[in-house]
């Protein structure tokens, strides 16, 4: 009996002392094959990968003149795995921070939620962007602090305070936008909102690297076989703007006080010449540390100066609309240019009465261009949509015109370099069919023909609109980006687009423009030289109404199409035309005569009350 629990004791104790062993082997084999802890401790005791950032793209303007360049900053990094031993009170007094928010700090570093791919042996960002005055008491004391190294890096800076909008920010990578590209790590900048995100990858350049050796008490003894696997930092590509800077300028300093946007583009190329939103503001505000609390303060505007209107404003065109309606009516056969509309003070049709102002009656279609007759476009709506014989169906009319609308630019993205950009509104007979449970006719939706009711573009819209009949028929996608250097323009950018109307009738619609400037609702635009073509909209709101404006220069091979729209403006001859104007001569002139000026510097100064707005 003894002699067998005594072979029963050896047996479990046997067991135990092969489980043990196992145990040691596969935590052995674990150690050594499958993680690299233990290699990375040991690099990270041999060797300091010192990560070289390369210069960021510059970014000039259409002309050359720089608008954004680089001053240098610093970061503070750690490794946590050599961090120990040190004077945390003397470290804190020395960044100017407290116990707390350093414990605080190190405590966000070492939480995965907070740092993706956090690791106790690679450097950690600590605090960024250290002014150089601070940086250089800082380095005097480094030594004293073991685990922690600066990181030489830089930081945009602008020569000018406008296109804040167009040139966007730069900004720390968030952990989805680390997580998504494995370029970044935590510490790493990358393009928050315009070109600077658009056109990241071409301006953040590529990193390089240099290997140092260090000894069994960390200092630093050298590059690694003398450099042989350091790799220089390659600087980002400089981006030429198709933006003039002084025309720029001279937009945004129009628009103080206003809610609204300017927009003027190369008709020939789709290049966008300026870009103004107003309200808007100093992109210096989302440099440097104070970045984070000056982004909050314009998130909390209710003017929402982030905005940018030119892209992501929606608003009823009002009528330069109109140009559209008379293109697609003479393509469809509905009116020919000798064709006449009575107007009695308005479109009356049984109960359905759109207004118009006096002018004389009836009206044919280059003098309802000319005087931007609302009863003219209602009637053309009218004949084409409810013209079976021809389409069919309501609804297959409406169809019809609305292919004309996509065509021509309206209710998708027209595709420009710029992050959010929204598309509009352009209806279709199912969602007529759904507002009116199918119960619907030309008079239902007779606002869409002088661009009210459904129907919304943005002035980027607006301007390629105009830009589409300055070219008689075809417009190029419009972009911010004139070059990228060492590289092709994107092939979307010089593909041309074309409408379906054919390009004849866009000379009847021209015809009617200029004569807008000579002698209608753009007479405050026929400057002596320049040739304008225009079209002014009063677009209806539930306040008071947007004034809007539209045209382009010169009248034959012209150079510069312009909208301008001012929110609460009144109409399209008030805010939209001398605005426009002044644009115009400014680019075609490469100034202002002194007469101008004068009329420049009295709009720079009228304000539009719009008190407190809700988002």
């Amino acid at each position: 009996m003894k002699a067998l629990q005594l072979e029963k004791r050896k047996f479990t104790i046997g067991v135990v002392a092969v489980l043990v062993v196992m145990i040691y082997l596969v935590r052995l084999l674990f150690l050594q094959v499958f993680s690299d802890d233990y290699k990375r401790y040991a690099d990270s005791n041999a060797f300091l990968k010192k990560i070289q950032y390369p210069a960021r793209g510059l970014i000039t303007d259409r002309n050359g003149r720089l608008m954004v360049y680089n001053e240098p900053s610093y970061n503070m990094m750690v490794i946590m795995n050599e961090q120990r031993g040190i004077d945390t009170l003397e470290f804190c007094r020395t960044i100017g921070i407290t116990r707390q928010q350093y414990e605080d700090r190190m405590n966000d570093i070492k939480n995965p939620a907070k740092n993706h791919g956090y690791s106790r042996f690679t450097p950690q960002l600590f605090i960024s962007q250290i002014p150089p005055k601070q940086f250089a008491i800082l380095q005097e004391k480094l030594y004293k602090f073991k685990g922690f190294y600066i990181e030489k890096r830089a930081v945009r800076h602008y020569a000018t305070s406008v296109a804040a909008h167009v040139l966007g920010d730069v900004g720390e990578a968030s952990p989805e936008e680390i997580e998504q590209d494995a370029y970044y790590r935590p510490g790493d900048y990358i393009g928050k909102l315009g070109v600077e995100k658009s056109y990241e990858e071409d301006l953040r350049g590529v990193k390089g690297m240099k290997i140092m050796l260090r000894d069994v008490h960390g200092r630093i003894k050298g590059h690694y076989q003398n450099g042989r696997f350091d790799r220089v930092p390659e600087p980002g590509r400089t981006l030429t703007l198709s933006i003039d800077r002084n025309l720029q300028e001279l937009g945004e300093r129009l628009m103080r006080g206003k809610i609204g946007s300017i927009v003027a583009i190369e008709p020939a190329t789709g290049e966008v010449l300026c870009m103004v939103s107003s309200p808007t503001f100093d992109p210096h505000m989302l440099v440097g540390a104070d970045r984070g609390e000056n982004y909050k303060q314009l998130r909390r505007d209710p003017h929402i100066p982030l905005l940018n209107r030119a892209i992501m404003g929606q608003y009823p065109p009002g009528s330069t609309f109109k140009t559209s309606q008379a293109l697609t009516f003479l393509q469809e056969g509905i009116i020919t240019p000798q064709t006449s509309y009575p107007c009695y003070h308005g479109f009356v049709y049984g109960r359905t009465r759109v207004g118009c102002h006096g002018h004389a009656s009836p009206t044919a279609l280059t003098y309802a261009i000319q005087t931007s007759c609302n009863s003219y476009f209602c009637w053309g709506f009218y004949q084409m949509i409810m013209n079976k014989r021809k389409y069919g169906s309501y609804a297959k009319a409406f169809t019809r015109w609305k292919d004309h609308m996509v065509a021509m630019g309206f209710g998708y993205r027209l595709g420009i370099d710029l992050p959010g950009e929204k598309r509009g509104m352009i209806p279709n007979a199912e969602y007529y069919d759904k507002h009116y449970n199918s119960r619907w006719n030309a008079l239902t939706i007779i606002s869409d023909a002088i661009g009210q009711g459904e129907v919304s573009l943005t002035p980027l819209q607006i301007a390629n609109l105009c830009a589409t009949i300055a070219n008689r028929g075809h417009y190029f996608v419009p972009h911010v980006v004139k070059k990228v250097e060492g590289k092709e323009l994107a092939p979307e950018f010089k593909e041309a687009h074309h409408t379906m109307v054919d390009p004849a009738y866009y000379s009847m619609v021209v015809n009617g423009m200029r004569h807008a400037v000579l002698g209608g609702t753009c007479k405050a635009a026929n400057l002596p030289g320049l040739e304008i073509c225009g079209k002014t909209g009063t677009a209806e709101n539930r306040g008071h109404d947007h004034s809007v404006f539209m045209g382009f220069a010169p009248m034959n091979n012209p150079r510069i199409a312009v909208s301008v729209y001012v929110e609460n403006g009144g109409f399209g001859a008030v805010y939209g035309v001398p605005i426009g104007a002044l644009m115009i001569e400014q680019y075609l002139h490469g100034g202002l005569s002194e007469e101008s000026q004068v009329k420049a510097e009295v709009f720079s100064q009228k304000t539009i009350s719009y008190g407190t707005r809700k988002r």
